[in-house]
């Protein structure tokens, strides 16, 4: 079993979230922490909820039968195996999440609540869900981790090359689709574009443009550097011969670039002008820093 090596309490919102990184640097949230991000009183066992028949358990507030369709099976793995490790006085057993499932737990919410899946008595954590998920990103909510327990100033000093280790395929992977049809919806919605477009396979040369700005250059310091070089403009067309995120690894560069993504949307969603989405963007995922908590006094 895993000992923590180093442990804290992370503030966000008007909460304060027991947090750890584990000897194989895992960050993880106490299983109290997930519940009170959301709104909830109680955790540890309490909030584990066994299945009828299936043998297995859900935290409860994920173990609504309307939620379950927007589980997908990754983040069901992840929330229904616990990780236990030892406390960092070495006397304790302690159960966690690990901390960049969150922001996806977040979004089971915000994704029943779009197709109008959500119970009243929900809706009040679809708006925690909602003003967490514009707090962090994926990558964020691991440096924030990393300051709130201490962590950070033991860092390896090769930590980018093993970050970029992590995230960059050594070969190209098949294509696939990694943008969602809603990240384009809603650049055309606050750009005022005619949606759908004409001609799906030609838009407009701007939006490569806003997708290196509001995607690629907020990845990990290094990171779109790197893709330049592995995946460069032809000198004949101006063009890339492969998508940037074919270069990413399926491990960690994947999930991250999908949460990443899943944040930028839902700032997308919260404004009504290109101006002011921007405005939330360089707020809440600046480029190159650890996300700012303190986002939400004048919006």
């Amino acid at each position: 079993m895993l000992k923590a090596i180093k442990k804290g309490k992370l503030k966000i919102l008007d909460v304060e979230l027991e947090c750890a990184v584990l000897e194989d640097e895992t960050r993880v949230l106490s299983e109290r922490a997930a519940t009170k991000a959301l709104g909830g009183k109680r955790g540890g066992s309490h909030w584990r909820r066994k299945k009828e028949g299936a043998g297995t358990t859900l935290p409860v507030y994920l173990s609504a039968k309307n939620l379950i369709g927007f589980i997908d099976d990754e983040l069901k793995e992840s929330i229904m195996n616990p990780i236990e490790y030892i406390s960092s006085t070495g006397n304790k057993v302690g159960y966690g999440i690990e901390a960049t499932a969150l922001p996806r737990i977040c979004e089971v919410y915000l994704k029943a609540r779009d197709n109008e899946a959500l119970l009243p008595t929900q809706l009040h954590i679809a708006e925690q869900a909602d003003m967490l998920i514009r707090s962090f990103a994926k990558v964020g909510i691991i440096a924030l981790i990393d300051e709130a327990t201490g962590y950070q100033a033991d860092r390896e000093k090769n930590a980018l090359e093993k970050l970029l280790s992590a995230y960059l395929n050594d070969e190209r992977l098949k294509w696939a689709k990694r943008f969602p049809t809603s990240f384009y919806k809603e650049i055309y919605r606050l750009n005022k574009w005619t949606w759908p477009p004409a001609n799906a396979s030609k838009r407009p040369g701007i939006v490569g443009k806003y997708t290196n700005d509001i995607v690629y250059e907020r990845l990990p310091s290094g990171v779109l550097d790197r893709l330049k070089e592995l995946n460069p403009t032809d000198a004949t067309t101006k063009r890339r011969k492969h998508k940037h995120h074919q270069f990413l690894s399926p491990d960690v560069g994947h999930p991250d670039l999908q949460a990443h993504i899943i944040q930028v949307v839902g700032l997308m969603r919260a404004a009504t002008t290109w101006k002011g989405f921007l405005t939330l963007l360089n707020r809440s995922l600046p480029k190159g820093k650890t996300v700012q908590l303190d986002l939400f006094d004048d919006i």
